[in-house]
């Protein structure tokens, strides 16, 4: 069973903005894919516009991107849950499980153990960060010897 408890506070306009994919469980959808991020911002209607992009099997391989759109259903109560859509109207889980309190990493999940992301502000995240994320999963129940280290441009 695992704990996927997320965090009390989520300040949506300190969340919006580009996060690199550190690493990631494998499915399907990011299969082979590096340079990976993830950007946020604020749509008119409220909603959060998400666009996600990398490269396919090197950072000089092809680009492509996937557009959609987030919602958070119960902002009240759970502001750290939210929803993410990229195929019209099906709604996957994205929980905030952990973050960093000025917003450099975050640690996302959904109602599964199948679903696992760490992010960061920047391309390399430094290790004694990782390891204490690796262990903090690992107390939640998450296979961390599952998760793919995702290949980043190195900082310049």
């Amino acid at each position: 069973m695992i704990d996927n408890s997320v965090v009390k506070e989520l300040d949506l306009e300190k969340y919006l903005g580009t996060w690199y994919e550190i690493a990631r469980y494998d499915h399907r959808f990011e299969r082979g894919m590096v340079g990976v991020t993830a950007n946020y911002s604020l749509r008119s209607d409220g909603k959060i516009k998400v666009v996600n992009s990398g490269y396919q099997n090197t950072l000089d391989g092809e680009y492509s991107e996937a557009i959609g759109k987030a919602k958070i259903p119960d902002p009240e109560n759970e502001p750290a849950k939210l929803k993410v859509s990229f195929f019209w109207i099906f709604y996957g889980d994205y929980y905030v499980l952990e973050l960093d309190e000025d917003y450099q990493w975050a640690v996302i999940g959904s109602s599964s153990d199948k679903y696992l992301w760490i992010l960061n502000r920047t391309p390399q995240m430094a290790p004694a960060v990782y390891n204490d994320l690796l262990k903090r999963i690992a107390d939640r129940g998450y296979d961390t010897s599952a998760l793919i280290k995702v290949k980043q441009k190195v900082n310049s």
